[in-house]
């Protein structure tokens, strides 16, 4: 096949860009940056328009383009994926192929738009893969035997859950439980419990600093600062890492609940599988202090965090990307735009 090889972890927090022969070459907060007043023209992207979160004027317009793992922003994430996609193609006379990756559970119109915002970005010809089974390829797993895995990938938008065996995805399933709705669920219990507004940024800071997803044994705690919920003045509050599990707890339990309830339809064999195995964790969800300690307890079943659990799924497109006959051989197939057209809803 002509052109480059590009893998792309399209996530709601970030893009990651996999680059055959180079590796990773890029890691970048999905955000862009935009002048309303000029047809949406494109000021800043990534990490340039992620510092703006929260300090832009009223006549710029700051963008996350995907949501909960899919396009929402179809124009945004265009142009999002044509600056990076240039940036590292430059002027070559024949467009990437792109392996794209996606959350277990996305719709068939879902799939089209993914492709279609792809390929309208630049791309020759471009694949879908579910994101769990990139991770586990990413993590180092050899998916092709006949035992079962169960991947948990948790991401900004999604966390994906699936029992991977054969190559394939034998059960799987996607919650809109990660860390986005951590951060939102901090913004919540300051303002609840410290009479204090953050913003997304704060929240992440705090969770990143001191969350935990099991209570640590010695606490921490950090100074963070927002504004007064009652006299809108500015205030400096101490929160600890105690509370910030508090703030997050029933968002474990739906995780935790989520994981039983894939366990419980997995064909038994696969289970005892799992049982000998163990969960692996990838995602920057995964980062989050004593979240494997928290699976294992919770589950009984032995957890374990990957290596290098932020960058296992993009990692992963790297290897496919390495193995197409694998990808094929799978139903994995690369289309073109006039190709994507005939993908049915």
């Amino acid at each position: 096949m002509f052109g480059l090889g590009v893998g792309i972890d399209l996530g709601t927090s970030s893009v990651m860009i996999y680059v055959e022969g180079k590796g990773i070459v890029l890691t970048e907060p999905s955000v862009i940056a935009c002048d309303k007043t000029e047809d949406g023209k494109m000021i800043a992207v990534g990490e340039s328009a992620y510092r703006m979160i929260g300090r832009n004027p009223d006549s710029i317009s700051v963008i996350r383009p995907l949501k909960d793992g899919v396009v929402s922003d179809f124009p945004m994430t265009e142009k999002m994926l044509q600056h990076y996609i240039q940036k590292i193609c430059g002027n070559r006379i024949f467009k990437p192929h792109v392996i794209v990756c996606m959350p277990s559970s996305v719709t068939n119109l879902e799939k089209r738009t993914i492709l279609d915002v792809v390929t309208a970005s630049g791309a020759g010809m471009a694949c879908l893969i579910e994101e769990p089974l990139a991770a586990a390829i990413g993590a180092g797993i050899d998916i092709h035997h006949p035992y079962g895995t169960m991947i948990v990938d948790m991401g900004g938008g999604t966390t994906d859950i699936a029992v991977i065996t054969m190559g394939s995805i034998a059960i799987s399933g996607s919650v809109r439980i990660a860390g986005n709705e951590f951060d939102e669920a901090i913004m919540r219990y300051v303002k609840t419990y410290k009479n204090v507004t953050i913003g997304e940024r704060t929240a992440e800071e705090i969770k990143k600093q001191i969350g935990c997803a099991y209570v640590r044994e010695e606490e921490v705690a950090m100074i963070a600062k927002g504004k007064n919920y009652i006299t809108g003045m500015p205030e400096s509050f101490e929160i600890s890492s105690t509370e910030v599990y508090e703030a997050i707890s029933d968002l474990l339990d739906d995780l935790l609940e989520a994981v039983r309830s894939i366990l419980e339809v997995t064909p038994p064999e696969l289970v005892g599988d799992i049982a000998t195995q163990g969960i692996v964790l990838t995602g920057g969800g995964a980062l989050l202090y004593g979240m494997d300690t928290m699976m294992q307890k919770r589950t009984g079943i032995r957890a374990r965090m990957a290596d290098d659990p932020l960058h296992c799924v993009v990692k992963g497109t790297g290897v496919a990307l390495k193995n197409m006959n694998v990808l094929a051989d799978n139903g994995y197939i690369f289309k073109s735009r006039e190709e994507i057209i005939g993908i049915k809803d």
